[in-house]
């Protein structure tokens, strides 16, 4: 008898299992279809579009990479392609077998943007009675269920990749001498893509982080486990900064704000509480075989003008109300410079408590001069979270400190640990950027293009240890000094990271005086000087010329531009000033400085130190001697900045920011010859306004205790040039009005277009109206007023008029402006409303702004 092994019995299993198998495909064949969907004009792929078997429900949407996958055992022989805006497209399939279908669909000229029905009389749009608008009204009253902030705790992985390239490049950039040997840096790709057929890759950066959420006591921290950049030599660019800059320009995109910050703007959200107000909304589809089932809802702004966006979302239909996915554009008329495109998808996934949270976002802007031709500049930021958990608490450790740290060694990742730990595969030319951008450095002709540029730009001529400059105060001029020459630099970190130094000489032809400066400085962080945080100790001396109350930088006193003033302006200090600071700043934008200021100040020009003697007998003063004791504390949360080679350019955002100082004068220290306390206060904020633009309010007080001449009183901050500067007076006359207590407050408002947009003549120049006011109260004490002690100085009196102290009536003066000239100027028409009657005063004036503005 045969022995019936299990061996035997397994292949006795399987051969009957695939007889069975075999018996049921030959009855039920799998028919599968896969491929892309483009756009047949711009080849671009298209995320969401539909895509079934004919004549029935089974099928699936495009996903973002606009690719599908569908199958089916029944035998239908026909795939129906679909998208609105776009024919229909239905193609043949072999039934039963694994295939691939790409597909073009060709826009439908017959179809309008807003999906508006054309009859023999049109319909108006409005929001009564209208499904879509219902529909939208559910979005918003469901928002606060379908955010993060809904969950006690809420943690997840995310994966950030920002990619910035020139972009849309001419054959004749492509080869220019400076390439000849470095094509391989070129990245090629469909010319009717977003940023042109030829882009040159000039900056990424990578970051892989946890994120941990707390509701009550409220925490949101970001973790960073590893990150990658793009480094530039430190002498011609802030890595850290443009970091900076670039991750402002391309934030996160959250749908559920009111407010979408993009460009240092807001644009309305489309589903922001009171979106129907500003949005029409249209219903352009249902989709039945997703799981939940979804309905297509269409956006567009009422004013194209606005800042807005335009596009659609995809709506739950299980109660939740939730946004599955959504695609923003912009219209091209948008009141947004130098964008040509703008591109945004947003993918949620499903949580187990069966609501959504953002899977995946990926932002694309083109840049350009020239909206239509030209090179310009292409980024892109994709982010991609996984690994979502919610309601599992962590130890309250987890959520204090910083809203964002760095992991020990989070920059030293190697290659094997990307490609490991990336959710995606870089592709070859973004794989090769950071080899080659190191490359790109070691071209001479690109460092002499860099060098060139730093020159033009931060004005500061490179010589590898020492830089010399800055270009624009090697000539000025100004009533005192005539024309005045003068030449400087400082060193760089390739001379030392822990020393730095700086030096001016200028020579007056009017005066014949040689002014002069000398800086030296320690870098206790062993960083630059010019990076985040700092912590250094400085000890500097000076002797220059100064306009009395101007507190200008050191670097920037002479420069050309200031020469051009209206009005007398002959009234200057000669100063002798030795400084020895220490500043220490923190990761949390919070930092403290300590200072010696020994200060020895002379009249220039038709300026006079002059008190009375008794029995009425002028008597000139040549010299004020003060010793200075100084600290400073200042609190900027969230701060973004670019640091430059002259200073700080500050990224507007919607944080305050907090400064306070004080100063002991000592009498008897290091020849000083006074005592006295001043305490100044500044408060300074953006407030964003949604649609109807932003504001920028800036609140300082000061008081000033003590028995003190009135060179020594704030001398408030006036205006004698025709530039338009936001915190001076920009009709007050130099060293008009002094106080030891004061008040003030400037308030400078942008509507963004928001009223000329809706003018048929004005909406096409994109012009931005702009109102401004300033306000000031203050005064002088007996003590300190020298009609009562003749042993004061005296007021000055001049041409231009003369020093004044603030009465029951503020000083107060406002403007109104039309900023985004040619993209760049700003022209205000300023009125000065008080002290109207003091010599010299100007009722009227125009000044003039200029500044780059998205």
């Amino acid at each position: 008898m045969k022995t019936f092994t299990p061996s035997l019995f397994a292949k006795s299993v399987i051969l009957f299992l695939v007889t069975i198998l075999s018996f049921t495909v030959s009855r039920a064949q799998t028919t599968v279809v896969r491929g892309v969907v483009t756009d047949a004009k711009t080849h671009q792929t298209m995320p969401y579009v539909t895509v079934s078997f004919n004549n029935s429900t089974i099928g699936g949407n495009t996903n973002t990479q606009g690719r599908y996958n569908i199958s089916t055992t029944e035998k239908y022989n026909q795939i129906k392609v679909s998208f609105v805006g776009f024919k229909t497209v239905v193609r043949n399939v072999e039934v039963g077998k694994e295939q691939e279908i790409n597909v073009a669909l060709i826009e439908d000229n017959h179809s309008l943007n807003e999906v508006v029905v054309r009859t023999s009389k049109r319909k108006k749009y409005t929001n009564k009675n209208n499904p879509a608008v219902e529909l939208i009204r559910q979005v918003i009253a469901h928002k606060k269920q379908n955010v993060v902030e809904n969950y006690n705790f809420a943690e997840y992985k995310q994966y950030e990749r920002l990619a910035v390239s020139l972009s849309n490049l001419s054959d004749k950039f492509k080869n220019k001498k400076i390439f000849k040997n470095y094509q391989f840096l070129f990245r090629e790709q469909d010319s009717t893509l977003i940023g042109g057929k030829t882009m040159l890759p000039m900056y990424m950066e990578e970051k892989l982080s946890t994120n941990y959420f707390r509701k009550d006591p409220y925490s949101k921290k970001q973790v960073i486990e590893a990150t990658k950049q793009v480094k530039y030599n430190e002498n011609f660019v802030d890595n850290q900064g443009l970091t900076t800059y670039f991750n402002r320009m391309y934030q996160d995109i959250n749908i559920y704000d009111n407010n979408v910050s993009l460009l240092s703007n807001q644009l309305l959200s489309p589903i922001a509480d009171h979106s129907p107000d500003f949005y029409k909304f249209f219903i352009t589809d249902t989709l039945k075989d997703q799981q939940p089932n979804l309905i297509e809802l269409s956006f567009t702004p009422r004013n194209t003008n606005g800042l807005l966006f335009e596009g659609k979302m995809y709506v739950t239909m299980d109660g939740n109300y939730a946004v599955q996915g959504a695609e923003l554009t912009v219209n091209k008329n948008i009141q947004l410079n130098f964008v040509r495109r703008m591109q945004a998808n947003l993918v949620f996934e499903k949580n187990n408590d069966g609501r959504y949270h953002l899977s995946q976002s990926n932002l694309k802007i083109d840049f350009g001069l020239n909206k239509e031709k030209g090179g310009g500049v292409f980024g892109e930021r994709l982010v991609t979270i996984n690994n979502f958990v919610t309601n599992s608490p962590r130890t309250d450790a987890t959520y204090k400190g910083p809203a964002q740290v760095y992991a020990t060694n989070s920059e030293d990742k190697d290659d094997t640990y990307w490609m490991q730990s990336r959710p995606d595969t870089l592709d070859a030319a973004a794989a090769k950027i950071y080899k080659n951008i190191d490359s790109l450095q070691t071209i001479p002709s690109f460092k002499k293009t860099m060098d060139i540029a730093t020159l033009l730009l931060a004005g500061y001529k490179n010589y590898g240890k020492f830089e010399v400059g800055p270009a624009n105060t090697f000539y000025s001029f100004n009533p005192v000094e005539g024309f005045r020459g003068r030449l400087g630099g400082r060193s760089t970190p390739q001379l030392s990271k822990r020393y730095y130094f700086e030096t001016y000489g200028a020579y007056g032809t009017r005066d014949q005086r040689w002014k002069y400066f000398f800086s030296s400085t320690y870098s206790l962080n062993n960083k630059s000087i010019y990076s985040f945080p700092q912590n250094y100790v400085r000890a500097s001396f000076q002797h220059d010329t100064k306009i009395p109350g101007q507190e200008l930088q050191f670097v920037q006193e002479s420069n050309f531009l200031l020469s051009f003033k209206r009005g007398e302006n002959d009234q200057w200090l000669y100063n002798d000033i030795f400084r020895l600071d220490y500043v220490k700043e923190f990761l949390n934008h919070l930092s403290y400085g300590f200072g010696l200021k020994k200060w020895n100040q002379s009249p220039a020009g038709s300026l006079q130190f002059q008190n009375l003697l008794p029995g009425g007998v002028i008597n000139n003063v040549n010299t004020i001697h003060t010793t200075e004791l100084s600290a400073q504390l200042r609190w900027a949360p969230h701060e973004k900045f670019y640091q430059g080679k002259l200073y700080r350019t500050p990224i507007p955002d919607r944080y305050p920011v907090f400064t306070l100082n004080y100063a002991q004068g000592v009498k008897g220290l290091l020849g000083g010859d006074y005592n006295y306390q001043n305490v100044t206060g500044n408060i300074s904020k953006r407030f964003y306004m949604s649609q109807l633009g932003f504001t920028d309010v800036s609140t300082e007080g000061g008081y000033l205790f003590g028995n003190v001449p009135f060179p020594l009183l704030d001398i408030h901050h006036a205006n004698q040039t025709y530039a338009f500067q936001l915190y001076s007076y920009n009709l007050m006359n130099f060293q008009e009005f002094v106080s030891d207590h004061y008040a003030s407050i400037a308030i400078d408002h942008n509507f963004n277009g928001f009223l000329f947009n809706r003018v048929p003549l004005l909406k096409k120049l994109k012009l931005r109206e702009i109102i401004d006011f300033k306000a000031l109260w203050g005064g002088v004490r007996d003590e300190n007023n020298p009609a009562l002690h003749n042993d004061l100085l005296r007021f000055p009196n001049g041409a231009s008029g003369g020093t004044y102290s603030l009465g029951s009536t503020p000083y107060m003066e406002g403007s109104v402006g039309v900023g985004n000239i040619f993209k760049i100027l700003r022209i205000d028409l300023v009125k000065r409303f008080t002290y109207l009657d003091h010599p010299g005063a100007p009722e009227y004036g125009v000044r003039f702004f200029v500044k780059f503005d998205f």
